[in-house]
């Protein structure tokens, strides 16, 4: 299944307005290609040994059926079946049909030593057409008010980082580069700590289902190796890792702390929450307070030494990292926590989602919830606040709908509910400059929605709405007219036809295509 696990923003201004690109030297690239062969090895080693491991077995199994059959034949079977057993046996071996599904296996890699290869097509003197100049330069350039969105893709084949420009006042949302990952992605967090440096930077960390925590750098255009690593994974089944190294499981959720730069924390699968020195690259605690994996962390915006874990086990808990495996406070949850996330609002209180559908308002001085939200029908997997409009929480779910909810006072209430047609919803973020902008994850596709284009939202939030920000519609009409079209969808292609029509948001699925089309309105243009 494809599925985006994952959404981060990048707020304005943070990116270069013109991005490096990757130019390798012939020795870095033969090193590269010496390095995924010698992993493409160990991969298959392992496969080889549970393949030997298979066929053992599978030759007991045949044995003691060989045996029955004898016993079965000893018995006074009749003649005519041992007739046809032998015409099946016969036909058996004269097509091999035992070794029918043994096909020989072939090396992808055998033999590329031998290739000639170069760093770049300049250097090729056998490619006569030399690469041209870029085509979609107005593209690569980041504007001061363009945002980027880093979303974790998942596909079948393979997996990687999409790094989304969008620029809200014109309404463009493309592609601007990739980088491919070797694992499953579970969780991104942006940071600007240069690891090693001590500077701001334009930096991604990705925690997957390996036990180390990669981080990209998203200024760098055409990457093929994470700038840095954290943690080391084991060389072979069951050898153990060292106690404080780093992860021995997946790890399934990141928070850096923006007030000390050099801090980042890593929940993961092995129950622990670890706490790393991006300045060393190595991690300084090691939390071990739960007793089943650890789903999501979240930073005190207010307070750096707090912070929030949430755990398989039920509980959340809120730890003072000067001593978090000794001062810590506890709540126990009606499921498995999803989200952790601190009311930007209100220093002191914090929300929590479980897999049951639940949202728990708490506040840390408390040891009951604010209050209880029943929001969906199975796991609130997305919750945030709009960036400045106090009182505006958004929650998707894998029920398939993403639901818009007025807190304010402490009074929950449902402003809208919306299915997006991406199915199941996987993560929600909230864009850092645009208060009425959220990103979606769900399967195959993202969704950036301003909200603004409802007019029960409009009107519902008109008198919080910051200062400048407009809060102008086409109206009720529109929101009619588009529950009566999605009432009448009986197939897939209508639904993106009338998705078209009312131009709700900008849904990114095929990004190639959608870019393919950019570049045929812009040569006509030209040629006007």
């Amino acid at each position: 299944m494809d599925i985006i696990p994952c959404i981060k923003w990048v707020q304005r201004g943070i990116a270069k307005s013109i991005p490096d690109k990757v130019k390798l030297s012939e020795e870095e690239l033969k090193r590269i290609i010496e390095d995924t062969k010698d992993k493409i090895d160990l991969a298959n080693d392992e496969d080889d040994d549970q393949e030997e491991e298979e066929e053992e077995g599978s030759d007991m199994e045949e044995e003691v059926n060989a045996v029955n059959k004898s016993n079965a034949a000893k018995s006074g079977g009749k003649r005519k079946m041992n007739d046809d057993d032998d015409e099946e046996e016969d036909i058996e071996t004269k097509y091999d049909l035992a070794d029918y599904d043994n096909e020989d296996e072939i090396d992808m890699l055998k033999g590329i030593g031998d290739l000639t290869y170069f760093a770049s097509n300049e250097d090729d003197p056998y490619v006569t057409m030399k690469d041209e100049g870029d085509s979609d330069d107005e593209d690569f350039e980041i504007k001061a008010t363009d945002n980027l969105i880093v979303v974790a893709k998942a596909e079948k084949e393979f997996c990687c980082l999409e790094v989304y420009v969008y620029n809200e006042d014109l309404g463009n949302l493309y592609v601007h580069h990739d980088i491919l990952l070797s694992s499953f992605p579970l969780a991104v967090e942006w940071l600007n700590y240069d690891i090693g440096e001590d500077k701001p930077g334009n930096f991604v960390a990705v925690g997957s289902m390996e036990p180390v925590i990669e981080i990209w750098d998203l200024d760098l255009v055409d990457s093929v190796e994470p700038v840095a690593v954290l943690g080391t994974k084991a060389k072979s089944k069951g050898k153990k890792q060292k106690k404080s190294d780093s992860h021995t499981d997946a790890v399934l959720n990141l928070s850096w702390n923006a007030q000390v730069r050099n801090v980042l924390g890593s929940a993961s699968a092995d129950c622990t929450v670890k706490l790393w020195d991006l300045s060393e690259g190595k991690p300084v605690t090691t939390i071990t307070q739960h007793k089943d994996k650890v789903q999501c962390l979240s930073w005190c915006p207010s307070d750096s030494s707090s912070l929030l874990s949430g755990s398989f086990d039920k509980t959340v808990k809120m730890y003072d990292c000067r001593n978090p495996n000794k001062d810590f406070k506890s709540w126990t949850l009606n499921g498995e926590v999803e989200n952790v996330l601190w009311d930007r609002f209100n220093a002191t209180n914090f929300y929590a989602t479980t897999d049951k559908g639940y949202v728990f308002y708490m506040d840390q001085r408390s040891d009951k919830p604010v209050f209880t939200l029943s929001a969906h029908s199975e796991a609130v997997t997305g919750i945030c606040q709009s960036s400045s409009v106090p009182g505006l929480l958004v929650t998707t779910s894998t029920d398939k709908t993403m639901k818009i909810w007025d807190v304010q006072d402490n009074k929950p209430s449902t402003v809208l509910e919306r299915n997006l047609r991406l199915n199941q919803l996987f993560c929600v973020d909230s864009c850092p400059e645009a208060p009425f902008v959220f990103a979606v994850g769900g399967e195959k596709e993202i969704k950036v929605w301003d909200i603004r284009e409802s007019a029960t939202v409009r009107n519902h939030f008109a008198d919080r709405a910051p200062v400048g920000v407009t809060m102008e519609g086409e109206g009720d009409i529109k929101e009619e007219v588009e529950q009566a079209m999605r009432d009448m969808m009986i197939d897939k292609e209508e639904e993106e036809d009338v998705n078209t029509l009312l131009g709700e948001g900008a849904t990114a699925g095929a990004p190639t295509n959608k870019k393919k089309k950019k570049k045929k309105r812009k040569k006509g243009q030209k040629k006007d």
